[in-house]
């Protein structure tokens, strides 16, 4: 088989996501946000004093890669970091008040992206969509 440029999905699936990030990345700016740092927010919005490690989770990210993030956000005043009582290992995340704040300027934003990004798109095709990434996903996490 001989692929040209174009028929990678892979490489399609990268540039839109290249050019998903540039576009919600140009959003946040002015709220001294990065995409992945709001991520973490949207995840405490939702439910505050979550773990890093349960964050890790949710996000399929590594956890030194949330401790590092969860950091910047404690500097920038969105977050505190409280060591467990019981496990002095485990750090949970809770939102500050400008950090809870943060959620009327971001949620309308998120919102607004999701809404730009499917526009056009059906439910159906959306749910299709979700499907087909998420068997991409899983070819690559089974061992061959």
């Amino acid at each position: 088989m001989n692929l040209a440029l174009d028929d990678y999905i892979s490489i399609y699936i990268h540039q839109s996501d290249l050019i998903f990030t540039s576009y919600i990345k140009s959003k946040l700016a002015p709220f001294n946000l990065a995409p992945e740092q709001n991520l973490i927010m949207m995840l405490l919005w939702k439910q505050d004093g979550l773990s890093q490690n349960e964050v890790a989770e949710k996000l399929d990210k590594d956890k030194t890669n949330i401790a590092r993030m969860s950091q910047g956000l404690e500097q920038k005043g969105f977050i505190d970091r409280v060591n467990c009582a019981k496990d002095r290992r485990i750090q949970r995340l809770y939102l500050t008040e400008a950090g809870r704040q943060l959620s009327q300027q971001i949620i309308p934003i998120a919102e607004s992206f999701h809404e730009t990004l499917c526009k056009n798109i059906s439910e159906e095709e959306l749910r299709q969509l979700r499907n087909i990434l998420s068997r991409m996903r899983e070819n690559l996490n089974k061992p061959s």
